[in-house]
This record gives C-alpha cells, structure tokens and sequence, in this order.
C-alpha cells in the first residue's frame, strides 16, 4: 500500500479533453481549473457524475481533488474528470479499489472521437449533398 498523505496525480482523457487530477487527502473543497466545483458544473447533474466514483470506492468524505482541464465540451470534460480521478484512487490502493472501478467502467478510456469531415459530402462527416428534385 502506499502512503495517503502524499498527493496522488493523475490524467484522464476523453474525446479531445484532457484532465490533469491530483487527489488529496482530508476535507475540502474540489477544484475544477480554479473555480468551485459548483460554479464551474452549474448543472447537479454532472457534480453527480463526478461524485459517483467517490461513492462506489467509499472515500466521499475522505479524499478530495484539484483538476485541470483543458479542450473539448462539458460532457468530454466531465468523463475526463471522472477518468483521473478513477486512476489517483487505483495509485492509492490497487488491490482494494482496482476490481471495483474497472467493474463499472471507469477505469477504461472511452475511445470514441468525432468522425473527420469527408470530402465530397458538402458538409459534415456523414452528410450527403441534395439532389435536385427535377
């Protein structure tokens, strides 16, 4: 096991956001780039998301974290959130926290990106151009 009372750093990714997580012992506030969890996620819905791995693992009260995140939407940033903060628990302690997070899908990187732009469609990935009526 290793020691709790250091700083656990950690990065998760998806889509084009990249999240740099440092998870840290005690009680306090967690900070996204900054900013209070509440005002830079306005929406319950996606603290929620963010406070779920704490919950499946037992540590809601126990740990909290420090994220920097950069690039793509709210939804990718939030996964990338969730992501890092899975792989500081699992540098935690592996043999406890592991099995149970890998179980329930946070520890692997969703691999899903934004399909390119195609030449010819006149437009986006999958749109094809109109053709004419007469």
């Amino acid at each position: 096991m290793r020691n709790t009372n250091m700083k656990t750093n950690s990065i998760g990714r998806r889509k084009t956001a990249s999240a740099r997580v440092r998870l840290l012992k005690g009680k306090g506030e967690s900070v996204i780039n900054g900013k209070n969890i509440e005002h830079y996620f306005v929406n319950k819905v996606d603290r929620l998301l963010i406070s779920k791995v704490f919950d499946l693992v037992g540590l809601t009260d126990k740990y909290y974290f420090s994220a920097k995140v950069a690039g793509g939407g709210k939804s990718g940033q939030i996964a990338a959130i969730v992501h890092g903060i899975a792989r500081a628990i699992v540098k935690i302690d592996k043999e406890k926290y592991k099995s149970l997070l890998k179980k329930a899908g946070y520890l692997k990187r969703d691999p899903r990106e934004r399909q390119r732009r195609m030449v010819g469609t006149g437009g986006k990935s999958r749109r094809k151009k109109q053709s004419p009526k007469r």
